[in-house]
């Protein structure tokens, strides 16, 4: 691999004291700085809408930052002397942008700002940089999903957003595609001889994509009420999953080629409307329940006193499918939820059965082969294959894994997602990140969805927290003859 030469970069995060800054992007930063990838002379500047002294989010971020054997004092002290702080208020005008703008080099390098804001204020933020005058010829803007909330807010987003930046300059960041193991899928498909010619109808059977959480809506609850399950997670992680799962072979892995073959996968799904809905989709809403054996609320209980009720989804099933030669009558089922029984996310590649058993009833049931790509935890990827128990008694079959975990399988330790997309940031590669393209397509099929679920007045169906989602979700693969993976282990 050649070697990269690492710049200086001023990067600016606008939401620099949220979660978000504090829990991923601060301590992504510290991890490459360690590595030498973030020069001693760069700066990180977290601007604030909430008064907040340095030494206080410092005092946040250190317990996220000092967890590895490479970290020392020194190194720790080094990387602080890197961050300022600034109290603005992005939206306004007269705000303290003078200080942003003393702080900032008058040096043509490589400035990054990165807007772990809400949605709402993506354009507003933008027109400021553009208004006072902060933008230089080396400048990147990093936007959080989602982008909108429907495709006519995206539009909106996109087209304003793009006044003030070249597409080139804008990066829409999903940290589900910096994970190694979604990015193993590429190299599995594409340079692995044994997989490519059976990654098709009628080889494959159907492909299940799952991303669950334990966690309930958490200090969420404003965003997530507006938003809910389809839109915070289908839209952008889910698709993003299944373009990269089902898309034909690019060029090359040049980030136009790879963008022309997602859009092409999101031009294929068939829609889905008022007339296919109830089979095609379900939406769930967590009840009180055991996480881990510990009592958790439900989600109606988590709104508080400033919501009186509330029918937003936390949990969706989808029986997606695509209209095209490859994958004519393969179904990709997506789930996402809340409060579910464990978190994990991962992705199901169901072979076809054998279509002839030569073995005797009593040897046991020859099952179909499947890849699993696990995204999370312990990432890796494990082929079950059918092979004789070992002894003298008869021929019994047994079906077993050949399992890659990651950990096991490499000593050295491999970044978080965050750290190699911000590293992507800073180097102009933006393979790794969506273009308006695919945003805008998604969002005309989530669209679809969300409209087909208000004309059939679909409510969320209730699951308690600690299961698998509602048991519409089992019936609705059980109806197919299917089961979820979780089921059969």
């Amino acid at each position: 691999m050649p070697h990269l030469k690492e710049q200086s970069v001023e990067m600016v995060i606008f939401g620099g004291s949220g979660d978000l800054s504090i829990l991923k992007i601060l301590p992504a930063l510290y991890n490459r700085f360690l590595d030498g990838q973030i020069l001693g002379d760069s700066q990180i500047i977290c601007l604030s809408k909430e008064e907040i002294s340095k030494d206080a989010l410092l005092n946040k971020i250190k317990q996220n930052c000092l967890h590895s054997n490479q970290s020392n004092t020194n190194s720790w002290k080094k990387y602080c002397q890197l961050i300022s702080v600034i109290t603005l208020d992005a939206t306004i005008e007269d705000s303290n942008w003078a200080s942003l703008n003393k702080l900032l080099s008058h040096k043509n390098i490589i400035r990054v700002f990165y807007l772990a804001t809400p949605p709402s204020i993506y354009v507003a933020i933008a027109e400021q940089l553009a208004h006072q005058k902060l933008l230089n010829n080396n400048t990147r803007l990093v936007l959080e999903k989602p982008i909108g909330n429907d495709l006519q807010s995206a539009k909106l987003i996109n087209q304003k957003v793009g006044n003030v930046f070249k597409e080139e300059q804008i990066y829409r960041i999903d940290h589900y595609l910096g994970k190694e193991s979604v990015q193993n899928l590429l190299v599995l498909r594409f340079a692995n001889a044994i997989f490519e010619p059976l990654w098709r109808t009628p080889h494959i059977d159907s492909v299940q994509i799952t991303v669950a959480e334990t966690l309930g809506v958490e200090g969420r609850v404003d965003y997530y009420h507006q938003a809910g399950a389809l839109r915070d997670m289908v839209q952008n992680h889910l698709l993003q999953l299944l373009c990269l799962t089902a898309m034909e072979a690019p060029l090359s892995l040049d980030a136009k080629d790879i963008r022309n073959e997602k859009v092409k996968v999101l031009n294929c799904l068939k829609i889905i409307d008022r007339n296919n809905v109830t089979e095609k989709t379900v939406r769930g809403q967590y009840s009180a329940g055991a996480i881990n054996g510990k009592a958790v609320k439900g989600y109606q209980e988590e709104l508080g006193h400033g919501f009186s009720f509330s029918d937003t989804e936390t949990f969706v099933t989808i029986k997606a499918e695509l209209d095209n030669w490859r994958w004519s009558g393969v179904p990709f089922y997506l789930r996402t939820g809340k409060r579910m029984a464990q978190r994990y996310s991962e992705i199901v590649i169901q072979f076809a059965h054998i279509p002839h058993s030569i073995f005797s009833e009593d040897s046991g049931t020859v099952e179909a082969n499947r890849l699993i790509i696990r995204l999370q935890p312990d990432e890796g990827v494990k082929v079950s294959m059918m092979i004789k128990e070992p002894g003298a008694g008869g021929l019994r079959l047994k079906s077993v894994p050949l399992n890659l975990t990651y950990a096991d399988t490499f000593d050295n330790n491999y970044s978080n997602a965050y750290e190699r997309l911000l590293m992507d940031v800073i180097r102009g590669n933006s393979t790794l990140f969506m273009h308006r393209d695919e945003v805008e397509v998604a969002w005309t099929w989530i669209d679809g969805i969300l409209k087909a679920w208000e004309d059939k007045n679909i409510k969320p169906k209730k699951y308690p927290a600690g299961c698998n989602g509602p048991i519409d979700s089992d019936l609705l693969l059980d109806r197919d003859a299917r089961q979820w993976h979780n089921n059969l282990v």
